[in-house]
């Protein structure tokens, strides 16, 4: 089985697609394998699985992690997500662009994005599902969010945002210039 990337707008996050095997059963695939994620160029090792639900409408994001660093590998195991990540690395030549995309149960994609991305999803459906792959463990010291109606970052989200459902963090994020002008944010730095 061969996992493969699709690139992206933004060169550190990628699309990685399984090969599927299906007939009337049902279907197969691999979801990670170290050794293809390695000659991917992406991190073999993960340490924490998260695993959310939420009901159609649900945004929850823009979060990121800082200390340890934390990338994410999310997918959907049901329902369908718009998944978006956003570039906050200081000095980075993507600073504050995004990439989004709808994942589901059905397109079996996954979206990687490394430390230094705020990362953030809206349920298109009920019952929606998504498993995240972290390379850190959860600080709760060490995590921020960023506003995920932030103008200045213009996420096209395909839902209203007047209805969607979100959590009082999220409300009341930062935007990507009140984050970039914090100490903290000397810590999330482009590196190549």
């Amino acid at each position: 089985m061969q996992l493969k990337v699709e690139s992206t707008q933004l060169n550190d996050v990628v699309i990685v697609v399984p090969e599927v095997f299906g007939d009337s059963r049902g279907f197969f695939m691999e979801t990670y394998r170290a050794d293809q994620f390695r000659d991917l160029g992406l991190p073999a090792e993960f340490v924490q699985e998260n695993h959310s639900r939420s009901a159609r409408g649900v945004l929850r994001g823009l979060h990121f992690q800082w200390d340890p660093p934390m990338g994410k590998l999310m997918r959907v195991v049901s329902g369908e997500a718009f998944v978006v990540a956003v570039d906050i690395r200081k000095g980075s030549p993507t600073l504050g662009k995004w990439h989004g995309m709808v994942i589901s149960a059905e397109n079996k994609k996954q979206v990687w994005a490394p430390y230094g991305f705020a990362r953030g999803f809206c349920a298109l459906t009920d019952g929606c599902e998504v498993l995240y792959k972290c390379t850190g463990v959860y600080n709760k010291q060490c995590e921020s969010e960023i506003c995920f109606s932030d103008p200045a970052i213009g996420i096209e989200w395909p839902m209203d945002l007047a209805a969607v459902m979100t959590s009082e963090r999220d409300r009341k994020a930062q935007t990507l210039e009140q984050w970039l002008r914090s100490p903290l944010s000397d810590r999330v730095v482009y590196r190549r």
